[in-house]
C-alpha cells in the first residue's frame, strides 16, 4: 500500500514505527495491521534502504521534495528555459523629457519599467509583436498576488476518459464525467519560439541544390539549439546548424517520408555535436521564369500559409518534441518544435517562412480527430463522431456579412486558427 501511494515500482525502503529507525515493520503476506499493532492516527516513517543518491526513485520519500504544491512532477527544463526563469524580463525605459516630473531617481507612469507581456509595448514594435513569448505568457500567469501557486497548465484531451463503471463504454454509454469538453478554437496568445536563424547561407543554398538540379520537392529536419532572442522580452530563437535530409520519395507536387533506419544514429551525433532536433524544412517551389531565376508568389493571404495535411505533419512532430514544463501536471506542454516553409515570396524571389501549429492544433492531431480537406488545401475538417471513436464538438468564432461574432462548427475549419507565425 505504501509503494502504491508512492508511486514506487520496487521495494528499496524500509518502514518503522519510530522516527530513530527503530521498530522496523517487515512487509509480510499474513500478518494484519491489528496484529502489528497499528492503529488509525499513527505515524509511520520512511526510509530509503538503498544507499543515499544511488535510486532517484526510492530518494523522492517525501511528498515535498517529489512534488509541487500544484501536484506537478519534479522534471528538469531545458537550458534556454532555466536560463529565462532567472531573468528579470522587465522592459527598462528612460526618463521621458517632456512627460516625467520628478527627479533623476524617481519614477512615474511614464517611465516605470514595464511586464514582459505588455501587449501595447508588443504591438508598438517595428515590426509589431502578434504572440508574446512563452516565458512572458508565464510571468503574465504568476505574476498576481497568489504569485502562480495555483496555475497549472493542462494539456488538452480529446479523448474519453478511461476507468467510468456506471455505464457501457462507448459506443453503447457516456457521461459528463468521461466525455471530453468541446473545443473553441482560439488564435493563440503566445508562442514557444519566437525566432529561426540559420547560422550561415550554405546550409539552405545546399539544401536548394536539390530542388534546382531535380524540380522535385524537398524535406530536412533541423538541427540546432535554442538561445535567447533579445528582441523580444524574454524570447527564444532556434539556431539551425544543421539539416539532415531523410529517405523520402519528392515528386514536384508532394512529398512522401519513408522509414529512416539511421534515425538513431543521426540523433546521436547530433548530441555529441551539442545538437538537437528542433525543427523541420520543407519546399513548395514553382519555377515562374527559368532565365530570371524567379518562382511563383503562390503562399499569401488570397491561399494559405500553411495547407491542412502540413498544419497535420507539423502537429505530429511537434508532440513527438514536447517542450518540457515545470507548471504542467504531465511534465511538458506544447512543444518548440519549428516548421520552416521555402516558397516564393512577393519578389518572386525564394523565402523562408517559419510557423508553429497552436496547443489546441497539436490535441486534435494526436488524438486523431482532424482531417485535410480534399480539394481545399487551406480548410481542415474536424472528424464525426464513430462507433470506433467519439470526438468531441469543435467549433471556432467568425464575423458575418453583419459584423456579428458567429459561432461556427469546424466542419471545415479554416487552419489560419491552428497557425502561429
Amino acid at each position: 500500500q505504501v509503494a502504491k501511494e508512492f508511486g514506487f515500482r520496487n521495494n528499496g525502503f524500509s518502514v518503522y514505527t519510530n522516527r530513530n529507525r527503530t521498530g522496523e515493520i517487515t512487509a509480510s503476506q499474513n500478518k494484519s495491521l491489528n496484529l502489528l499493532k497499528i492503529k488509525h492516527g499513527d505515524m509511520l516513517f520512511l526510509y530509503p534502504s538503498s544507499p543515499a543518491g544511488s535510486s532517484s526513485e526510492t530518494m523522492d520519500t517525501s511528498v515535498s521534495q517529489g512534488l509541487r504544491p500544484g501536484g506537478a512532477p519534479q522534471v528538469v527544463e531545458d537550458e534556454i528555459d532555466q536560463y529565462l526563469i532567472k531573468q528579470d524580463g522587465k522592459i527598462y525605459r528612460n526618463r521621458d523629457q517632456q512627460l516625467c516630473r520628478h527627479g533623476p531617481l524617481g519614477k512615474c507612469v511614464h517611465c516605470v519599467p514595464l511586464e514582459p507581456f505588455d501587449e501595447d509595448y508588443l504591438n508598438h514594435l517595428e515590426p509589431p509583436v502578434k504572440h508574446m513569448s512563452f516565458h512572458a505568457y508565464i510571468r503574465k500567469l504568476t505574476g498576481g498576488a497568489d504569485k502562480g501557486k495555483f496555475v497549472a497548465l493542462e494539456n488538452i484531451s480529446c479523448k474519453i476518459k478511461s476507468g467510468c463503471e456506471g455505464h457501457p463504454p462507448w459506443p453503447e454509454g457516456i457521461c459528463t464525467k468521461c466525455q471530453p469538453s468541446a473545443i473553441t478554437l482560439n488564435r493563440q496568445k503566445y508562442r514557444h519560439v519566437d525566432n529561426i536563424m540559420f547560422e550561415n547561407h550554405t546550409i539552405a543554398d545546399r539544401f536548394l541544390d536539390f530542388w534546382r538540379k531535380t524540380g522535385n520537392q524537398h524535406l530536412g529536419y533541423l538541427y540546432g539549439r535554442y538561445t535567447e532572442h533579445k528582441d523580444i522580452p524574454l524570447g527564444i530563437r532556434a539556431e539551425v546548424a544543421a539539416i539532415y535530409e531523410p529517405p523520402q520519395i519528392g515528386t514536384q507536387n508532394s512529398l512522401e517520408i519513408l522509414e529512416d533506419p539511421k534515425a538513431e544514429v543521426v540523433d546521436e551525433i547530433a548530441a555529441k555535436l551539442g545538437l538537437r532536433k528542433v525543427g523541420w524544412i520543407f519546399t513548395d517551389l514553382v519555377s515562374e521564369d527559368t532565365r530570371k531565376g524567379t518562382v511563383r508568389y503562390s503562399r499569401n493571404k488570397d491561399t494559405h500559409y500553411l495547407s491542412a495535411e502540413e498544419c497535420i505533419t507539423a502537429g505530429y512532430f511537434q508532440n513527438q518534441q514536447p517542450n518540457i514544463c515545470r507548471l504542467s501536471p504531465d511534465g511538458h506542454f506544447g512543444s518548440k518544435f519549428v516548421t520552416v516553409v521555402a516558397t516564393g515570396g512577393p519578389d518572386n524571389q525564394v523565402h523562408f517562412e517559419g510557423y508553429q501549429v497552436s496547443n489546441q492544433c497539436m490535441a486534435l492531431v494526436r488524438d486523431e480527430c482532424l482531417l485535410p480537406c480534399r480539394d481545399a488545401p487551406e480548410l481542415g475538417y474536424a472528424k464525426e463522431s464513430s462507433s470506433e471513436q467519439y470526438v468531441p464538438d469543435v467549433f471556432y468564432k467568425d464575423i458575418d456579412k453583419f459584423g456579428n461574432e458567429i459561432t461556427q462548427l469546424a466542419r471545415p475549419l479554416p487552419v489560419e486558427y491552428l497557425i502561429i507565425d
